[in-house]
């Protein structure tokens, strides 16, 4: 992507991507480019590497650069890459978003401060600094269920008329909150589902589009839940998105991303390798969620 990404371009399925590894916790660069390959074939609209799902926090610092890269080199221009930066302090999380960057990234997905409990004026301060100061476009994240801090409708409203704040992805499940915050927003701001579970919802209430996570393995699926909900057909969209329960249920009943690695291989990524302190998903688990997510690729294939 040569020119800079703005929030027109935040459209679609952004599928948030797990992080395969080799035994030594390095990035495994076939599975990676494979991974890549497969969600280009179908039709993604963009890649989010390196968020909670890309277990940010186990990887080095020098390993998240290379998982950067190694994304941006294999979408060779035909989708944004936005790599999440969820470091908790301003400086770090500034010098990974220049990184990245520096790398070809097209944006940054860049984490709500945490630990520190900031006020509303302190994390409004946090991203309109980062803002100002990032070589790319930002998008913001809040999810407050693991940052324990949700931003105020009235600072997101702010944020979003900052020129080089394009959108969010939003992982706060209070529906109204959600509704108070796609109100307010800049129409220059998109604003992206970060819930699997809520997708379909989100769209109907004014969502662009989301950062999915079983997206990738399941793309096609979520594309048509996303274009159903593109022309008002809010019913089918959530009908579709029913047939999914069971599977998101298993994939995110131990913590996320160890169910989704160890089923990567039904989509030719054999990369189940999780890094500490996650653990491989009981076995029992990995068991059902391989047949459910075969019965979803099934029912996949017939799509159009």
């Amino acid at each position: 992507m040569n020119n800079k990404l703005t929030a027109a371009d935040l459209r679609g399925i952004f599928p948030a991507i797990p992080t395969p590894v080799t035994a030594d916790d390095r990035i495994d660069q076939d599975a990676t480019r494979k991974l890549m390959a497969y969600l280009l074939a179908n039709g993604v609209a963009g890649v989010v590497p390196l968020g909670g799902t890309g277990e940010y926090g186990a990887l080095s610092r020098e390993e998240r650069v290379r998982m950067a890269a190694l994304c941006v080199e294999a979408a060779a221009g035909q989708v944004p890459v936005i790599p999440g930066v969820l470091d908790p302090g301003f400086h770090d999380a500034l010098d990974a978003g220049k990184a990245f960057a520096g790398v070809g990234a097209s944006a940054l997905m860049v984490l709500t401060p945490y630990y520190t409990s900031p006020t509303q004026q302190g994390i409004r301060d946090y991203f309109l600094r980062y803002a100002d100061a990032s070589p790319v476009p930002v998008m913001i994240y809040e999810i407050p269920y693991r940052t324990r801090i949700a931003i105020a409708p009235e600072v997101l409203h702010e944020l979003s008329r900052h020129e080089n704040i394009i959108g969010m992805k939003a992982c706060n499940t209070d529906m109204y909150h959600f509704l108070k915050v796609v109100a307010g927003v800049d129409d220059s701001f998109s604003v992206f589902s970060g819930e699997d579970s809520l997708f379909p919802l989100h769209m109907a209430a004014g969502a662009r589009g989301g950062v999915v996570v079983t997206a990738s393995v399941l793309p096609r699926t979520w594309r048509t839940i996303y274009e159903l909900g593109v022309a008002g057909n809010t019913a089918q969209a959530v009908r579709l998105h029913r047939q999914l329960i069971p599977l998101l249920d298993l994939a995110f009943s131990e913590t996320n991303p160890g169910p989704l690695k160890s089923v990567l291989d039904l989509v030719g990524v054999t990369a189940p390798k999780v890094l500490a302190p996650l653990v491989a998903p009981a076995p029992g688990l990995q068991a059902q969620l391989r047949a459910e997510l075969t019965q979803r690729l099934q029912a996949e294939a017939a799509l159009a």
